[in-house]
């Protein structure tokens, strides 16, 4: 597990620029809203750690990373407000919004075709790169900066005792769930997925990589499998949950009209397998991110 102190400081150095999320009921449990985040998603905790982690004369170089989209306008915001420069690779299907998100920022977007951007990162690209690379999920500073969000969980709800959390490369949950099972071993940590994209489900039952083609609107889980990440997730995450695909794509409009809550794909999948958990315990689920496509959005509220 990532270590308390390393997420406490994380913490501390992020804190100028995140916001300490609300957390709202709905449905017998209560929603952690990242998407209320200043760039849409949790992505900005786990930055701003890492960027304020590198030396004065690395950030001046700027900053680069890889992303389906939320790191991207992650990294490109938190450039921005430390006034360095930014590119970001994406997948060249990466959502409008989210390509237009790291323009807005004032970062430059690199667009390639998923298996070029795979073969980027498996290779190391980044090493040929004048700016400082930040890993979207394995960098231990993201994950750390992620479980702040681990921190005010456990702070804002004594009786916490299970937390439902959307997975793709695993950073979220890794650091989250560090935080959690630091202060309180107690509380069950439950990984959530798509049924197309169940890459941590096919890793586990396999015990080693496994390739699957990723056939979901819940485009923020679809990282590949990063073996750095393996033997961490088995240690945090307590269960998994699959939710079909149908259900995430009901999901999204419920949570526009009952809980008056905007979210994506990946944001919504928490929330969606709330139905697959028995009611009782306080239970809370993470809503990740809110940069859904108007489109999209517009396609499931109809």
């Amino acid at each position: 597990m990532i270590e308390l102190d390393r997420i406490r400081a994380a913490a501390t150095r992020a804190r100028p620029h995140v916001y300490r999320t609300p957390l709202v009921p709905v449905e017998g449990a209560l929603l952690k809203l990242e998407c209320l985040q200043p760039t849409g998603s949790f992505k900005v905790r786990g930055f701003f750690a890492a960027a304020l982690a590198l030396s004065d004369e690395q950030r001046r170089g700027g900053l680069i990373t890889v992303s389906a989209g939320n790191a991207a306008q992650a990294c490109a915001y938190a450039a921005h407000t430390l006034g360095v420069r930014c590119r970001v690779v994406m997948y060249d299907t990466a959502p409008p919004t989210k390509i237009e998100g790291v323009k807005r920022w004032g970062a430059t977007p690199l667009l390639m075709p998923r298996p070029a951007l795979l073969d980027w990162l498996a290779n190391r690209g980044w090493e040929s790169e004048p700016e400082a690379f930040i890993h979207p999920f394995a960098d231990t500073e993201v994950m750390a900066g992620h479980g702040s969000l681990g921190i005010e969980l456990v702070e804002d709800l004594p009786d916490l005792a299970r937390v439902l959390i959307p997975v793709g490369g695993g950073g979220l949950i890794g650091g989250t769930s560090s935080a959690i099972k630091g202060l309180r071993p107690d509380v069950e940590v439950i990984g959530v997925q798509s049924d197309g994209y169940p890459l941590w489900t096919r890793v586990l039952e396999a015990g080693g990589p496994v390739s699957i083609q990723p056939d979901t609107i819940a485009d923020g889980t679809t990282a590949p499998f990063d073996p750095r990440m393996f033997e961490l997730i088995k240690e945090v995450v307590d269960r998994w949950l699959t939710v079909p695909e149908p259900r995430l794509r009901a999901a999204i409009p419920e949570l526009a009209v009952a809980g008056k809550v905007v979210a994506e794909g990946a944001g919504a999948l928490a929330y969606a397998a709330l139905e697959q958990v028995p009611p009782g315990p306080v239970t809370v689920a993470v809503v990740s991110g809110g940069n859904i496509d108007p489109k999209l959005l517009a396609s499931l509220l109809s």
